[in-house]
């Protein structure tokens, strides 16, 4: 036995290390726990899997290949990019506010920021009528003066699109730059970089890849998104039905083009994942 092994022993370090450990761990687990585990996982799986069953696999093809899908799915990605785009000239100096600079009310800026998240997607939408509708406190405005209609617009689309999902950006950058060392900052302005020197030439390139996750999930959100999207630009194709809003109408009155269009929908969601499963997910 080495010297290792000896001092291992000898402060009841159990051989075996890691692996044995977690065989262990898996022989103990209690039968209380382990049931309800399984019974979440089913809960979680098998709505997808039924998904899957009840594809129609032959006339796919067909489906996916019509006009009405392709137009609602390039519109669904280029307003879910143009709102990605919006996101991140927007949210990615706010996410930096948020973490580098301290100021009185800073909670509650924060608290706002992020309200997206738990409101219901209708009542932003509503929120976004009465901010930016033609006789909104500020649509009103824009009307009169530049005559800018938002509501009932591919625009109110992309802008429905980036208030539900430029909190994802807005966190995800923010704890980046929590993360990252402010020294590198401090260094640049010693050397005459002014402050917004500083962070296009030394934290913008610290924190890219926290900024690409949180685009990711902008974009992965606003493909989704569908209840601020109907209330704020309504429901008409060609010009405002993206993809989600195109399966409910679509489960209305023909169910295979539903199942289809929301594999279309699955399938970009397992990718966002697996394209972000070595930032957010643990190693197994």
């Amino acid at each position: 036995m080495t010297e290792l092994d000896k001092t291992g022993a000898a402060a009841g370090a159990p051989r075996g290390g890691p692996r044995r450990r977690r065989i262990r761990g898996r022989r103990g687990v209690p039968l209380p726990l382990l049931v309800p585990a399984l019974l979440g996982l089913a809960f979680l799986i098998v709505p997808l899997v039924a998904l899957l069953v009840r594809a129609p696999w032959r006339s796919l093809p067909e489906l996916l290949t019509s006009a009405e899908v392709w137009q609602a799915l390039q519109l669904s990605l280029v307003c879910a990019t143009a709102a990605t785009a919006v996101s991140l000239v927007i949210g990615v100096p706010l996410a930096w506010l948020l973490a580098r600079v301290e100021f009185r009310g800073r909670g509650l800026v924060r608290a706002l920021v992020t309200l997206p998240l738990v409101l219901p997607p209708v009542v932003g939408g509503v929120a976004l009528l009465m901010a930016l509708g033609r006789n909104g406190i500020v649509g009103k405005s824009l009307d009169d003066w530049f005559g800018i209609t938002l509501p009932f617009t591919t625009a109110g689309v992309v802008i429905a699109e980036a208030f539900v999902a430029m909190p994802f950006l807005v966190i995800s950058v923010e704890g980046t730059l929590r993360a990252a060392d402010p020294r590198f900052e401090e260094a640049a302005a010693t050397l005459g970089a002014s402050r917004f020197t500083a962070f296009r030439r030394v934290t913008l390139p610290l924190i890219a890849p926290g900024v690409a996750a949180g685009a990711v999930l902008a974009w992965a959100r606003a493909l989704g998104e569908f209840g601020a999207t109907i209330t704020f630009a309504g429901n008409f194709p060609g010009r405002t039905q993206t993809m989600p809003l195109a399966v409910y109408l679509a489960l209305q009155s023909d169910p295979e083009a539903a199942i289809a269009l929301s594999l279309v929908l699955l399938t970009v969601s397992v990718a966002v994942l697996a394209g972000l499963r070595d930032r957010w997910m643990t190693a197994g």
